[in-house]
């Protein structure tokens, strides 16, 4: 008798606290503030820089579970490097070939903290049709009210090194470092909750 009468009392009680428990919030990526780049040695004489002008994405954030997951996707045709020729030679099908591979994506659903502090993002990175687990270290962390769009909105600074030829990016080693730099640095916008 007591337990029948007490198991309708737990579900309405667990029914009523559910919505208290705080869910990962969703943002979108700001894309005008998000501009990967890269960085590789030249002929071993300086560093040569390149971007990619167009990034999209999701992120879902629980600050108070510190927990996460991320999808960003860059776009290969829109690689950048100051010099029109070069990068046509990297859109074609001799590197990035951006009409067979358009998109390079890093995904992960795991977040790493230290006390209260965002260091590192797991995941896994696809590019040129190969995906091949990769950390992002997070320089910098932070959220807050945007002050102009008045919503809120965290921002990053990861990076990684990885090996171009182990993503079949061959082309010039030797001449050009195998080893590239990526750098991440990534606004997001919490997304508009339905109302």
């Amino acid at each position: 008798m007591h337990t029948q009468f007490a198991l309708p009392q737990v579900l309405g009680a667990l029914l009523w606290a559910a919505p208290l428990v705080a869910a990962a919030d969703s943002y979108t990526v700001d894309g005008m503030h998000s501009i990967p780049s890269f960085t590789f040695r030249h002929l071993e004489l300086s560093s040569f820089r390149g971007r990619f002008d167009t990034v999209t994405g999701t992120l879902e954030f629980d600050p108070a579970q510190h927990s996460g997951s991320a999808e960003i996707v860059i776009a290969i045709d829109s690689v950048s490097t100051g010099v029109p020729m070069l990068d046509q030679f990297l859109k074609s099908p001799r590197f990035f070939d951006a009409a067979r591979f358009s998109t390079a994506t890093f995904k992960s659903g795991t977040f790493r903290f230290s006390g209260q502090q965002l260091t590192a993002v797991a995941g896994e990175l696809n590019l040129h049709g190969v995906t091949k687990p990769v950390v992002l270290e997070v320089a910098y962390f932070a959220c807050r009210q945007h002050p102009l769009l008045k919503v809120p909105s965290c921002g990053a600074d990861a990076s990684v090194t990885i090996r171009r030829s182990e993503f079949g990016l061959d082309a010039f080693i030797g001449n050009d470092s195998d080893e590239v730099r990526l750098d991440i640095p990534v606004e997001v916008l919490q997304a508009q909750k339905p109302q």
